[in-house]
């Protein structure tokens, strides 16, 4: 699904990275595209790919779980359970979203996972000085779940949601991090421009009834 004109949009190596946040770009692993819902994690091996496309894993980790899990009935449980886990955050944030409190079963699962499967913080230095960076080891499929329920944990706690919408043109979520906060679509790219062409329609409709009335 990439293409040599992936950096001219929206898509990474098949993948939509437009969220503004991991977790968002993880719910937005199902568009839809030709009206019809499109599972972009369909195996262990695409699962890995979006991983390598967010940065989340090297090539090297990515093969070496693929080799040892790719064909395992265990690699196939944690993609289901994968798709499933998407499903949920995706109806706790739009009820978030809305106004809605975390729910208590949500913040449950989140915790649940997020100490089965932690979130580490490692010193780096250089001639610049030192910081702290999150990072989690990919030994075997579980551990995918780290910086997925992380990420939700962060969304919920610390970003406002009033600037976390599910764009008005399509199901793909994002976090408006523009200065005014008002985007109402996903990217210029796929939504943007299509509600700015049906705006300025809508402007020009109105000016000629206007100018009919006058007559």
């Amino acid at each position: 699904m990439s293409s040599a004109n992936d950096k001219q949009t929206d898509w990474k190596d098949g993948f939509l990275f437009l969220g503004n946040q991991l977790v968002l770009d993880f719910l937005n692993t199902c568009p839809v595209q030709n009206g019809e819902p499109t599972e972009l994690l369909q195996d262990f091996g695409a699962l890995l790919g979006w991983f390598q496309a967010a940065n989340l894993l090297r090539s090297r980790e990515a093969a070496n779980l693929q080799q040892r899990w790719g064909e395992s009935s265990r690699a196939r449980r944690v993609v289901k359970a994968m798709q499933e886990l998407r499903e949920k955050i995706r109806r706790d944030v739009l009820a978030w979203e809305r106004g809605g409190p975390v729910h208590h079963s949500a913040a449950g699962e989140l915790n649940r996972l997020m100490a089965d499967h932690p979130m580490r913080t490692r010193l780096k230095t250089n001639e610049n000085g030192s910081s702290t960076e999150l990072y989690f080891e990919p030994r075997q499929p579980e551990d995918l779940f780290a910086p997925l329920a992380h990420s939700a944990a962060m969304l919920f706690a610390n970003v406002d949601r009033k600037r976390v919408r599910k764009c008005d043109e399509c199901v793909l979520h994002f976090h408006d991090t523009s200065k005014k906060g008002t985007r109402r679509w996903c990217s210029m790219l796929l939504c943007g421009n299509r509600q700015k062409v049906a705006a300025y329609a809508d402007r020009q409709r109105l000016r000629r009834r206007r100018m009919t009335e006058k007559r």
